[in-house]
């Protein structure tokens, strides 16, 4: 899902709203998304949220209120945001975007049932070990 696959739809424009804490992601097929930076965090491709393998995911809070400091292109593939507690380390290409823009609701779904089987809240601070970070880098 990470990569950019070769007929891929591709961002026509990007839209950081800072204010209502959404990208706006208009793609080639037509297709338009208003994915909130919450669930761009929560959901970050980067090691340090996903993991080195199935089962490894850090299981995100506090992410309600963060927003983007930065956006900056990689290539011609993805971006890369900074977020405003500091996470900076996800790549976000094409594909993924439109991955979490076309599943929200899904996504969504599966984060509160996540939470809910942790007996972890939405709003509730990062545990101290979860928040260091991934430390094989």
């Amino acid at each position: 899902m990470a990569g950019l696959s070769k007929n891929s739809p591709t961002p026509q424009a990007l839209t950081v709203h800072a204010q209502s804490r959404v990208l706006e992601v208009s793609f080639s097929d037509g297709a338009s998304f208003r994915i909130p930076f919450e669930l761009m965090r929560v959901y970050s491709p980067s090691a340090e949220v996903q993991g080195h393998g199935e089962g490894q995911e850090v299981l995100q809070t506090g992410k309600r209120l963060v927003s983007l400091q930065s956006l900056e292109p990689v290539g011609n593939y993805a971006v890369q945001p900074t977020f405003s507690d500091g996470h900076d380390s996800g790549i976000f290409s094409w594909d993924y975007l439109y991955y979490l823009g076309a599943h929200e609701a899904d996504l969504w779904a599966q984060y509160a049932s996540r939470l809910q089987a942790a007996g972890r809240d939405r709003d509730g601070p990062m545990p101290v070990a979860a928040a260091a970070g991934c430390a094989s880098h």
